[in-house]
Protein backbone atom coordinates (compact mmCIF):
# COMPACT_ATOMS: atom_id res chain seq x y z
CA UNK A 1 0.00 0.00 0.00
CA UNK A 2 2.98 2.00 1.01
CA UNK A 3 4.60 1.67 -2.13
CA UNK A 4 1.64 2.03 -4.17
CA UNK A 5 0.88 5.53 -2.70
CA UNK A 6 4.72 6.40 -2.99
CA UNK A 7 4.31 5.49 -6.91
CA UNK A 8 1.03 7.54 -8.00
CA UNK A 9 3.17 10.60 -6.19
CA UNK A 10 6.00 10.35 -8.22
CA UNK A 11 3.89 9.66 -11.23
CA UNK A 12 2.08 12.72 -10.13
CA UNK A 13 5.08 14.97 -9.83
CA UNK A 14 6.35 13.62 -13.23
CA UNK A 15 3.48 14.43 -14.74
CA UNK A 16 3.70 17.85 -12.61
CA UNK A 17 7.21 18.67 -14.17
CA UNK A 18 6.38 17.88 -17.38
CA UNK A 19 3.63 20.65 -17.41
CA UNK A 20 6.19 22.45 -16.12
CA UNK A 21 8.57 21.95 -19.30
CA UNK A 22 5.84 22.47 -21.88
CA UNK A 23 4.41 26.06 -20.33
CA UNK A 24 8.30 26.86 -20.16
CA UNK A 25 9.27 26.15 -23.22
CA UNK A 26 5.94 27.14 -25.03
CA UNK A 27 6.84 31.23 -23.04
CA UNK A 28 10.51 30.95 -24.23
CA UNK A 29 10.08 29.51 -27.28
CA UNK A 30 7.28 32.27 -28.38
CA UNK A 31 9.06 35.17 -26.55
CA UNK A 32 12.79 34.69 -28.32
CA UNK A 33 11.08 33.55 -31.90
CA UNK A 34 9.02 37.28 -30.81
CA UNK A 35 12.29 38.45 -30.26
CA UNK A 36 14.52 37.35 -33.24
CA UNK A 37 11.98 38.36 -35.85
CA UNK A 38 11.16 41.46 -34.54
CA UNK A 39 14.80 42.41 -34.85
CA UNK A 40 15.10 40.42 -38.24
CA UNK A 41 12.16 42.21 -39.92
CA UNK A 42 13.16 46.01 -38.81
CA UNK A 43 17.17 45.85 -38.65
CA UNK A 44 19.95 45.17 -41.21
CA UNK A 45 20.68 41.70 -42.16
CA UNK A 46 23.99 42.26 -40.17
CA UNK A 47 22.10 42.18 -36.88
CA UNK A 48 20.20 39.43 -38.04
CA UNK A 49 23.42 37.68 -38.32
CA UNK A 50 24.90 38.51 -34.95
CA UNK A 51 21.59 37.52 -33.33
CA UNK A 52 21.47 34.29 -35.05
CA UNK A 53 25.35 33.83 -33.49
CA UNK A 54 24.23 34.49 -29.94
CA UNK A 55 21.09 32.16 -30.33
CA UNK A 56 23.64 29.79 -30.99
CA UNK A 57 25.91 30.22 -28.74
CA UNK A 58 22.93 30.37 -26.04
CA UNK A 59 22.19 27.17 -27.17
CA UNK A 60 25.93 26.16 -26.80
CA UNK A 61 26.72 27.52 -23.40
CA UNK A 62 23.43 25.89 -21.75
CA UNK A 63 24.43 22.63 -23.10
CA UNK A 64 27.61 23.12 -21.39
CA UNK A 65 25.99 23.71 -18.06
CA UNK A 66 23.06 21.01 -18.42
CA UNK A 67 26.37 18.52 -19.29
CA UNK A 68 28.77 19.88 -16.65
CA UNK A 69 25.70 19.68 -13.39
CA UNK A 70 25.20 15.84 -14.28
CA UNK A 71 29.09 15.08 -14.65
CA UNK A 72 30.02 17.49 -11.49
CA UNK A 73 31.14 16.35 -7.93
CA UNK A 74 28.99 17.48 -5.18
CA UNK A 75 31.06 16.97 -2.27
CA UNK A 76 33.56 19.71 -3.17
CA UNK A 77 30.43 22.23 -3.18
CA UNK A 78 29.39 21.08 0.25
CA UNK A 79 32.66 22.04 2.05
CA UNK A 80 32.16 25.42 -0.09
CA UNK A 81 28.81 26.01 1.57
CA UNK A 82 30.12 25.46 4.79
CA UNK A 83 32.75 28.29 4.14
CA UNK A 84 29.75 30.69 2.47
CA UNK A 85 31.17 30.76 -0.52
CA UNK A 86 29.19 32.41 -2.55
CA UNK A 87 26.66 30.62 -5.08
CA UNK A 88 27.90 27.30 -3.69
CA UNK A 89 24.30 26.11 -2.42
CA UNK A 90 22.94 27.10 -5.62
CA UNK A 91 25.49 24.88 -7.08
CA UNK A 92 24.58 21.93 -4.79
CA UNK A 93 20.99 22.51 -5.45
CA UNK A 94 22.05 22.07 -9.00
CA UNK A 95 23.81 19.18 -8.41
CA UNK A 96 21.09 17.36 -6.46
CA UNK A 97 18.49 18.43 -9.49
CA UNK A 98 20.87 17.71 -12.39
CA UNK A 99 18.21 16.19 -14.31
CA UNK A 100 16.01 18.26 -14.38
CA UNK A 101 18.92 21.39 -14.58
CA UNK A 102 20.09 18.99 -17.71
CA UNK A 103 16.51 18.70 -19.14
CA UNK A 104 16.13 22.50 -19.09
CA UNK A 105 19.44 23.40 -20.24
CA UNK A 106 19.99 20.47 -22.72
CA UNK A 107 16.49 19.84 -24.10
CA UNK A 108 14.21 23.22 -23.22
CA UNK A 109 17.12 25.87 -24.25
CA UNK A 110 18.77 24.03 -26.13
CA UNK A 111 16.00 22.68 -28.46
CA UNK A 112 14.58 26.13 -28.76
CA UNK A 113 17.55 27.81 -29.92
CA UNK A 114 17.96 24.95 -32.68
CA UNK A 115 14.75 25.65 -33.55
CA UNK A 116 14.77 29.44 -33.60
CA UNK A 117 18.61 29.28 -35.39
CA UNK A 118 16.31 27.77 -38.09
CA UNK A 119 13.61 30.34 -38.45
CA UNK A 120 16.10 33.09 -38.02
CA UNK A 121 18.22 31.57 -41.30
CA UNK A 122 15.01 31.37 -42.79
CA UNK A 123 14.33 34.78 -42.29
CA UNK A 124 17.73 36.15 -42.83
CA UNK A 125 17.50 34.03 -46.40
CA UNK A 126 14.10 35.84 -47.20
CA UNK A 127 15.40 39.53 -46.48
CA UNK A 128 18.60 38.45 -48.92
CA UNK A 129 16.66 37.03 -51.52
CA UNK A 130 13.96 39.71 -51.71
CA UNK A 131 16.28 42.40 -52.02
CA UNK A 132 18.93 40.50 -54.33
CA UNK A 133 19.17 38.14 -57.32
CA UNK A 134 20.81 35.68 -54.84
CA UNK A 135 19.45 31.94 -55.02
CA UNK A 136 17.21 30.81 -52.58
CA UNK A 137 17.41 27.44 -52.76
CA UNK A 138 21.51 27.75 -52.23
CA UNK A 139 21.36 30.72 -50.31
CA UNK A 140 19.37 28.19 -47.60
CA UNK A 141 21.54 25.37 -47.85
CA UNK A 142 24.64 27.75 -47.27
CA UNK A 143 23.26 29.48 -44.50
CA UNK A 144 21.63 25.82 -43.03
CA UNK A 145 24.67 23.92 -43.13
CA UNK A 146 27.20 26.56 -41.55
CA UNK A 147 24.56 26.90 -38.63
CA UNK A 148 23.89 23.08 -38.62
CA UNK A 149 28.02 22.92 -38.23
CA UNK A 150 28.93 25.65 -36.13
CA UNK A 151 25.87 23.96 -33.58
CA UNK A 152 27.27 20.46 -33.67
CA UNK A 153 30.97 21.59 -33.59
CA UNK A 154 30.03 24.11 -31.01
CA UNK A 155 28.23 21.79 -28.71
CA UNK A 156 31.01 18.64 -29.88
CA UNK A 157 33.59 20.75 -27.96
CA UNK A 158 31.53 22.53 -25.30
CA UNK A 159 30.79 18.76 -24.02
CA UNK A 160 34.52 17.50 -24.28
CA UNK A 161 35.17 21.55 -21.79
CA UNK A 162 31.55 20.44 -20.00
CA UNK A 163 32.73 16.96 -18.63
CA UNK A 164 36.56 18.14 -18.09
CA UNK A 165 35.98 21.10 -16.05
CA UNK A 166 32.30 20.30 -14.91
CA UNK A 167 32.94 21.50 -11.39
CA UNK A 168 33.95 25.14 -12.02
CA UNK A 169 31.37 25.26 -14.90
CA UNK A 170 28.84 24.46 -11.96
CA UNK A 171 30.46 26.73 -9.47
CA UNK A 172 30.35 29.92 -12.22
CA UNK A 173 26.87 29.21 -12.64
CA UNK A 174 25.70 28.78 -9.27
CA UNK A 175 27.70 32.51 -8.54
CA UNK A 176 25.57 33.49 -11.33
CA UNK A 177 22.27 31.88 -10.27
CA UNK A 178 23.41 32.89 -6.24
CA UNK A 179 22.72 36.58 -7.22
CA UNK A 180 19.13 35.98 -8.15
CA UNK A 181 18.17 32.94 -6.06
CA UNK A 182 19.00 33.04 -2.11
CA UNK A 183 19.55 30.09 -0.58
Amino acid sequence: MKNKKKMQNKKREYFKWTLILFILSFLLSATLNYISSYVSERLPVTISFILLFCIILLGIIFDIIGIATTAADEIPFHAMAAKKVKGAKVSVWLIKNASKVSSICNDVIGDICGILSGALSASIVFYITKNSKANPIFLSILLTAVVAAITISGKSIGKYFAIKKSNEIVKISGKILGIFLKM
